[in-house]
């Protein structure tokens, strides 16, 4: 059985303040974008797992293999042939390895008739990763606390063109939030995206981790202002990634560095 994991984006980030277990409260709005690779798994006389395409590290501990060990630990399951061919960037804040987990425990769900709810296969994403219950849904989503606790929004950017750029800069999570200073934002998230005109979202909807991270790396700031040149409506960082993204109320032609790999498309 074969499935297509999906990129997201994070349209606005704010964090809000630093919990005592060293995790932080934010908010965000996560939104899906058809940056995809494949997931393939199939019933084996032993388990085994390949990856092709992007080199991930720590291949034995793949978060496909734990999403994997997870669902057998409580339900029947016999052993599984699985290949990840790996395309979206690690370190760009788009949730590629969080999207794997999610489409795996909704594949083997599906392959092994297990009857998991979206509830329940949240609950086990969760355990995952807390940008992992996301991809179980894979829509349009506002999310709080630490990424986890999702709620519905009306928006949609159907009709909207949008470009990310990658510019080959892996960032951490570690990385991201060191420079990061929490601080409550006077307008939410959800005000800004759902009643708000995103020609006007340049001015409002921020991401937390611009400021440090564009200090740091220069070339994430030149890539933006180049979306704003060409013509974005918005434009901003996606997540504590390195992937900078323009949406566009008409299809772009924007020029770019051939370093930099560019996906265009309509959302």
């Amino acid at each position: 059985m074969l499935v297509f994991p999906n990129a997201k984006i994070n349209l606005g980030l704010n964090i809000i303040s630093r919990r005592p277990d060293g995790y932080h409260e934010l908010e965000t709005c996560f939104y899906p974008v058809m940056w995809q690779e494949a997931l393939e798994i199939t019933e084996a006389e032993t388990l085994k797992m390949t990856v092709t395409g992007i080199d991930v590290p720590g291949e034995d501990d793949n978060i496909v293999l734990k999403a994997y060990h997870l669902l057998a630990k409580e339900h029947q399951m016999p052993p599984v042939q699985i290949h990840l061919h790996k395309a979206i960037p690690i370190g760009a804040g788009l949730g590629g390895g969080s999207a794997d987990a999610a489409f795996a425990l909704k594949l083997l769900n599906s392959l092994f008739s297990l009857s998991l709810t979206d509830t329940q296969l949240m609950q086990a994403a969760l355990k995952l990763g807390a940008d992992c219950p996301f991809f179980v849904k894979n829509k349009a989503m506002l999310a709080s606390g630490i990424g986890e606790q999702l709620t519905s929004t009306s928006l949609s950017l159907d009709g909207y063109y949008m470009v990310l750029v990658y510019p080959d800069i892996h960032i951490s999570t570690r990385e991201a939030y060191a420079g990061v200073h929490p601080q409550k934002p006077q307008v939410g998230i959800k005000h800004i995206v759902e009643e708000t005109p995103i020609s006007q979202w340049k001015t409002l909807l921020v991401n937390d981790f611009e400021k440090n991270l564009f200090e740091k790396y220069p070339v994430l700031a030149k890539i933006k202002t180049k979306l704003y040149d060409a013509g974005a409506l918005y434009a901003a960082m996606s997540g504590s990634g390195s992937c900078i993204y323009g949406i566009f109320d008409e299809e772009p032609f924007p020029t770019f560095p051939h370093t930099y790999q560019l996906w265009k498309g309509m959302l």
